[in-house]
C-alpha cells in the first residue's frame, strides 16, 4: 500500500488539511511518501511536532541541487528519449507559444522529470497530486506512472481550457472533486467516457479536538471572524465595508481577521478610510492552536469570497458551535444548511451580507440553535476519519485495479 503524494508546497500553514489527510492515510496502513516542489515558506510560528516530522521526511524537488537535477534528466533521456521529449512537448502547449508562460512550463517539465526520476528509483508506481496536477501530467508522459488527483477549486476552473482539465482527466484512473459543485465542473470540461473516474470526497476536521465554544446571547461587542489569506478572491474590501455599515446601524462589533497576504497594507488602508481602523484586528497568521482560541472568543464567522472550494476554515468554526455568514457559492451550500448552520448570501451583495450578520445579532435564539446544529453537521458530513476512511477506499481499488504501471497512452 505505498503511495506518493506529490504536492505543491507541504507542509503549510494554509493547506494543513493535507497533513491531516497524509497522517491520517498512514494510520490507516498506507505508506505515503511526501513529495513537494517547494520547501515550506517562511511563517509566524515553529512548526508543530507533526509538522516537523512530515519535513524530515518529505522529498523537495526545488534546492535539489544542479548535481541531481542534470542526473535525472540525463539518465531519463538516455533510458527514454522519446517518452521525454513528449512529456517537453506536453509542458510547451501549457506555453501556448508566451515566452513567460512557455518558461513556466519548461520549469514544470524539469520538476516532474526530477520527481519520476526519484519515484522510479524507489520503486513508487502510484501517486496522488494535489494542487500540482500540471506537473503530474506531463510526469505521466515520461514515466510509467498511475495517477489519481483532487481537484479543490476554485482556481482550476477560471480557466479550464488552459488547466487542461480534459487531458488530465483523461490521464488518471481516479480524479477526487470535494464537493458536489466541483464534480459539477470537472464534468463540464472533461470527456463523459471519463465520467466513471470522478469521485466526491469531502473534506473534513478531527471534531475530537474542538472544543465548544461558550454561547454568549448579548456579546459586546459581537465579535466576527474571518480566516483566510489576504487576497483578492477573498473580497475582503466588501467584508470591511459590511462592518462599517453594521457600525452606521449602531452595532458594537469587532471583526478579526486571521491570515496574511500581499492586500494587507491596502486592506489596513481602507480600514482606516471608513473609519472602522479601531475595530478591525489584523491577527496576522495563525496556528492550530492559537486559532482554536480565536473561534472560541468568537460569535460569528464571517466569509466573503468571490470564489471557494469547501472551506475547511468554516468546517473549524462550525466544529466550535461558531455560526457561519458566508456566500451562497461553489460547493459552501453543500457545508451550510442556510437557516439551519449558518446564513448565505449573494456573492459581492454587501447588503445581504449586512442583513445576514445584523440577523444573528438581532436573534439570540436562531444563533443558539445554529451554534448546536452547526458541529453536528460537520460530525455527519465532513468528519476526518470518516471522510479519509472513504478515500482510503477509493485508493485501495484504484491501486487494487492498476497493479502495474500504466504505459502513456
Amino acid at each position: 500500500m505505498k503511495l506518493a503524494y506529490l504536492l505543491s508546497e507541504y507542509p503549510t500553514l494554509g493547506h494543513t488539511y493535507l497533513l491531516r489527510e497524509v497522517r491520517q492515510l498512514r494510520e490507516l496502513g498506507w505508506d505515503i511518501q511526501t513529495i513537494s516542489v517547494r520547501q515550506p515558506g517562511k511563517r509566524p510560528s515553529p512548526l508543530s511536532p507533526a509538522e516537523s516530522e512530515e519535513l524530515g521526511s518529505t522529498w523537495y524537488i526545488l534546492g535539489s541541487g544542479s548535481f541531481a537535477y542534470l542526473k535525472s534528466h540525463a539518465v531519463t533521456f538516455a533510458s527514454r528519449p522519446a517518452r521525454y521529449l513528449r512529456g517537453l512537448a506536453t509542458a510547451w502547449r501549457f506555453g501556448r507559444f508566451h515566452p513567460r508562460q512557455t518558461l513556466l512550463a519548461t520549469a514544470y517539465f524539469v520538476e516532474a522529470v526530477c520527481a519520476g526520476y526519484r519515484l522510479r528509483q524507489a520503486g513508487i508506481t502510484h501517486v496522488h497530486s494535489v494542487y500540482s496536477t500540471t506537473i503530474a501530467l506531463i510526469l505521466t508522459k515520461v514515466f510509467d506512472v498511475n495517477l489519481s488527483m483532487t481537484l479543490h477549486g476554485p482556481a482550476e476552473f477560471t480557466d479550464p481550457e488552459g488547466f487542461a482539465i480534459r487531458e488530465k482527466v483523461r490521464a488518471a484512473q481516479l480524479v477526487c472533486s470535494i464537493s458536489y459543485f466541483g464534480k459539477s465542473q470537472i464534468m463540464l470540461w472533461s470527456s463523459p467516457a471519463d465520467w466513471h473516474k470522478l469521485e466526491v470526497t469531502p473534506l473534513g476536521v478531527d471534531m475530537s479536538g474542538w472544543a465548544a465554544a461558550a454561547f454568549r446571547e448579548r456579546p459586546a461587542p459581537f465579535e466576527l471572524i474571518s480566516v483566510g489569506r489576504l487576497v483578492e478572491i477573498k473580497a475582503y474590501p466588501l467584508l470591511l465595508e459590511a462592518v462599517a455599515q453594521l457600525r452606521g446601524q449602531g452595532r458594537d462589533v469587532r471583526l478579526t481577521l486571521a491570515g496574511d497576504g500581499p492586500d494587507r497594507s491596502s486592506l489596513e488602508a481602507h480600514a482606516r478610510q471608513l473609519g472602522i481602523a479601531d475595530r478591525v484586528v489584523f491577527a496576522g497568521w495563525k496556528d492550530q492552536t492559537a486559532l482554536r482560541e480565536l473561534y472560541l472568543n468568537s460569535d460569528l464567522s464571517v466569509l466573503s469570497s468571490f470564489a471557494e472550494g469547501v472551506p475547511v476554515v468554516l468546517m473549524e468554526a462550525m466544529a466550535t458551535g461558531v455560526p457561519c455568514v458566508a456566500p451562497c457559492i461553489n460547493g459552501i451550500p453543500e457545508l451550510i444548511r442556510d437557516g439551519i448552520d449558518g446564513l448565505l448570501f449573494t456573492a459581492s451583495d454587501v447588503q445581504g451580507m449586512v442583513t445576514a450578520i445584523g440577523k444573528l445579532i438581532d436573534d439570540p435564539a436562531l444563533r443558539h440553535r445554529m451554534a448546536e446544529s452547526s458541529p453536528l453537521r460537520v460530525a455527519d458530513k465532513y468528519n476526518l476519519q470518516t471522510n479519509v476512511l472513504h478515500l482510503s477506499g477509493l485508493f485501495k481499488r484504484w491501486t487494487a485495479t492498476s497493479s502495474g504501471p500504466t504505459s502513456a497512452s
